[in-house]
């Protein structure tokens, strides 16, 4: 059995960012297309108030946010190659649709939108939300690039979609450099007849993420680093 531990990863404010993918109500609200799916994870695990929570700590100390959304828009229903099984049926029960790259018509409320409960959060002004993935992960959007622009060098990463869309991004940024560590119930995951994508995800993510902690945890960490941050401002003035 493989049992070896790494050192772990050390969260601070200037270089640490929280990051998400898909919060989209398709996901996380009772009524989304795809909610049915990771309906017993999302609950077991308390999914999406662990997010809020995130978020909450992460804006309390100023620590840096981003958003990889999903969104298909028209032009993305003419693709002509084969579609893996997740993208064949997020295109028939028109998934995550939006009507068009420049226009918000229909966006409020839909499945694409972002719950309620997190606009406070996200549309401060201050999170940074990428142009969309089209597959599973950051290959197809601009989220390493906006990461190298603000100098982040490690992540805490969490998403409804732990298997797919999260554990995807974590590969990329992993593979790009970053050191990740990865929020073990603030996502969740499907089930198929080969079993739990979510206990796939964790098991994944043991061999590869940097580190692997609780919601509990993470605020913890995320508070220290903000009173980190704090004293040595207070040293610095004095």
């Amino acid at each position: 059995m493989f049992d070896h531990k790494a050192p772990g990863m050390k969260v601070e404010l200037p270089t640490t960012a929280l990051a998400f993918t898909d919060l989209h109500n398709d996901f996380l609200s009772p009524d989304g297309k795809a909610y049915p799916l990771i309906e017993e994870t999302l609950t077991r695990n308390n999914t999406a108030e662990n997010i809020e929570r995130l978020l909450r700590a992460a804006k309390r100390v100023g620590m840096h946010v981003f958003v990889s959304p999903h969104y298909y828009y028209p032009h993305d229903h003419q693709w002509t190659t084969p579609l893996t099984p997740l993208e064949d049926f997020a295109h028939k029960v028109h998934l995550l649709d939006r009507k068009g790259v420049f226009t918000f018509e229909g966006l409020e409320g839909s499945g694409a939108d972002i719950p309620d409960r997190y606009k406070p959060y996200l549309l401060d002004g201050e999170t940074v939300v990428t142009s969309p993935h089209k597959g599973y992960s950051s290959s197809t959007n601009d989220m390493v690039l906006q990461l190298r622009r603000k100098r982040i060098e490690k992540i805490i990463l969490a998403g409804p979609v732990g298997n797919l869309c999260v554990e995807g991004h974590m590969r990329d940024f992993i593979e790009n450099g970053f050191e990740v560590a990865m929020v073990s119930d603030a996502t969740a995951g499907a089930m198929n007849e080969e079993g739990s994508g979510y206990e796939a995800a964790l098991v994944n993510w043991r061999f590869m993420a940097h580190a692997l902690w609780s919601t509990d945890e993470t605020v913890g960490f995320i508070e220290e680093a903000g009173k980190q941050t704090q004293d040595a401002g207070l040293r610095a003035a004095s």
